[in-house]
Order: structure tokens, then sequence, then C-alpha cells
């Protein structure tokens, strides 16, 4: 027997999907992943140590720790989770078919809340069981205004705007913000551009990469190579974020729903809904824009009140 509604995610936009679709009796099943896009159940915030901006927390609360509450309370309205990673989807017809490496089932209506996985160039000292969340991060807004990184030089790597976003958002709190990329000329618009180039923090070491990352517990140096004279130097620094852009966890889908050409699944805007009627997205899946929590659990929201009403138009 189909399912009323099927989550696929395990983020804060899957869990207030979960949470709004339980309280209205619509049983949800949730697939949390296992190692999903190669990180824990929860998405990027499991990789934040200090949340701080997400509101009823006013001392603050861990990632992880956030995750598991949004868990909890999913689990207290009776949602079924399951840990798995769903492999595939068959949408061309209704209800809809899903397959984990367990199981198979049908679903009238799904949503989709898979996130996106920060990229991150493989440096050495950078690595999950290296100084990553110990100075190391692929999200400034998220933690660059930790009380690690204030006064302290940090390093932003990348050329593109959100680089910029990153870099002028960091000088706020840093004693200076170097900007790294491989090449002579920076991918951000000009505009963007003009503006970090015009911030007295922000110093720009264009033809340069990074070598490595060091420091016992906590990022303290980071070792830059010109790529001109082929010169090494280590660089005092107690922060490091990348700025290289974000993959969508959209590949199980194989192209049958609208995506736009890096993959991010197109809704129409001011909904959740994608090209095909009752899928849903909602999250980091289709927001490249605001990627925070706090979005995140709005399309959530969303995306289930929107699930709702499809099935009560379409029993």
């Amino acid at each position: 027997m189909a399912e009323h509604v099927v989550i696929i995610g395990s983020g804060p936009a899957a869990h207030t999907a979960a949470i709004y679709a339980a309280r209205a009796n619509l049983a949800p099943l949730l697939f949390e992943g296992f190692l999903a896009g190669g990180i824990a159940a929860g998405g990027q915030l499991t990789t934040t140590t200090d949340v701080e901006n997400f509101p009823g927390f006013p001392e603050g609360i861990t990632g992880p720790e956030l995750c598991e509450r949004f868990r909890a309370q999913s689990v207290r309205f009776g949602t079924r989770i399951f840990t798995e990673t769903v492999a595939k989807v068959d949408l061309s017809k209704r209800p809809f078919r899903y397959w984990t490496d367990e199981q198979e089932g049908e679903t009238r209506a799904l949503i989709i809340a898979t996130g996106a996985t920060a990229k991150r160039d493989d440096i050495p000292g950078t690595r999950d069981t290296e100084l990553w969340q110990k100075g190391v991060s692929a999200c400034a807004v998220c933690d660059g205004a930790l009380p690690m990184f204030r006064n302290r030089p940090l390093f932003v790597v990348g050329g593109g705007d959100s680089a910029m976003e990153e870099a002028m958002f960091l000088a706020k709190f840093a004693s200076k913000v170097f900007l790294v990329h491989r090449r002579d000329e920076l991918r951000a618009s000009a505009i963007m551009q003009q503006r970090a180039k015009s911030n007295a923090k922000v110093e720009m070491l264009l033809s340069h990469r990074v070598l490595s990352v060091g420091g016992d517990n906590h990022v303290d140096k980071v070792r830059v190579r010109d790529l001109k004279t082929e010169t090494d130097r280590d660089i005092p620094a107690s922060g490091l974020f990348f700025a290289i852009g974000h993959v969508p966890n959209t590949a199980f889908l194989d192209g049958q729903l609208a995506c736009d050409d890096q993959g991010y699944v197109l809704t129409t805007p001011g909904t959740t809904k994608t090209s095909i009627d009752g899928v849903f997205a909602a999250g980091d899946v289709q927001d490249k824009k605001y990627r925070q929590a706090i979005t995140a659990a709005g399309t959530g929201c969303m995306a289930a009140l929107e699930a709702e009403h499809f099935l009560a138009a379409h029993h």
C-alpha cells in the first residue's frame, strides 16, 4: 500500500516537513540516509560546531545537538525514520516508487530535502580526521562570528561571488582576511570584486594555492605557494574557509525533475512545487542563495503544507 508522503533527507528542511506532516496525520516516512553525500544524518549542520543564529537558543547550540533535537521532535509526532539512502526513484507516474538498498515502496507525495554538499579541496590538514571543524569550515556565515576567529587572521579559498561575500563577512570579525585564488583573475562579478578589493582588511593572494593547514588542536598557520615564483611561505592564521561552491544531492533523481545547470531542483517561485505534480523540494537542494538552517526549515514547513493540500485534492 502506498505511503501518504515520503520525505528524503535529514536536515532542518526534512524534519520540519516531517513534523508538520505528522501533525496533519499523514504518517510520514523519512529516509535520513546512511552517510548520504558523505555526511552523517543531519546534513551540513553536522559539520558546524556552534550554531548561534538559530532562534530559540540564546546560549547557542552545537550543530549535531540541534539535529538530534529535530529528529526527536519528528519521532515524537510519529514519523517513521529509516537510516537508509534512497538510491533511485521513479517519478513517471503516481504513486511514485522509491528504492533503498533494503526496501522499495510507493508514495502518493514525495518531499525531496537531500541538501547540498560543500565542495572542499583535498588539502593536508583540512580533512575530517585533522582540523576540519577546528578552524577549517565551509560556511563563513555559520561559523565566522565564533570567538575563536575574532581579531585573528583568516583565509578564504575561492574566486567567485560567494568567496567575495565570505571574505567581506569575515572581515567584520577578523584582523585580516587572505583570499586565495589559483588564477590571475577572479571569477566573481565586477561589483563583488570591487567591494572585496576596496576592503582594507582583505588581501588578495592571486596565483597562489594553499599547500597545507597546520596546528595541533586548532588551525594556527596556513602554508601557501606563489605559483609564479614557486616560493612557499607560512602565514599565521586561525581559520580557513572553503568558498568553492556546493554540489546539490540530486544524482539519484536521474534527470526526472527539472533542475538548473548546477543540478539544483527548480521550484515554482514562492512554493516548493517542482516540475512534477506531487513532488516537492525543500532546503538547500533547491536553495543556492541562503543555505541557512532557518530558511531550510521554512521551506520544509511549506513543502508539508503543500503536500497536505495536494493529497486532499487527489484522493
